[in-house]
């Protein structure tokens, strides 16, 4: 899995993406220290444990760089920026039933665009999946030969 660039003085606007969200009934919003333990055990349930402590370093951030996307009260996707490193946004995620709805690039967008607004200028999507998503919400760029990256020496379960 690579890594990716962004340009973020030249992010695509956010409005319009917000917007769509309100029409589906779905509400972004900054995540608050309060719900740490339901985000964290949420992070946990749908995606893996290493996604679950990195969003843990978004809770200590002032404010929190974690943004939920929220449907009835629930929680459907997140997106977090510089938990693993300075200037990186990751890890996000929708859960798989909802989306088709375009939350995860309004999630993406604005990350992108709170990380802008905290005086980034670059940003750098680390360990992608979906490059053409990246590609076509953000303009985002793969960096070459950026695999594994941080990510080399990272300790993982052995049986």
């Amino acid at each position: 899995m690579t890594d990716m660039l962004v340009k973020l003085y030249n992010l695509p606007p956010l409005e319009s993406h917000l917007a769509a969200q309100t029409a589906h009934g779905i509400t972004l919003r900054r995540a608050i220290a309060p719900e740490k333990h339901h985000v964290l055990a949420w992070v946990r349930a749908h995606f893996s444990e290493f996604w679950a402590s990195e969003t843990d370093i978004g809770f200590s951030r002032q404010p929190p760089s974690i943004w939920l996307a929220t449907l009835d009260s629930s929680l459907i996707g997140f997106a977090c920026w510089e938990t693993t490193a300075r200037g990186f946004l990751g890890p996000m995620g929708v859960t798989e039933a909802a989306r088709g709805r375009g939350t995860g690039a309004a999630l993406l967008l604005a990350a992108l665009h709170d990380m802008r607004a905290h005086g980034y200028v670059y940003g750098i999507i680390g360990a992608v999946g979906p490059v053409d998503f990246y590609e076509r919400v953000c303009g985002a760029t793969v960096i070459a030969d950026s695999t594994p990256a941080g990510y080399a020496d990272m300790l993982r379960k052995s049986d």
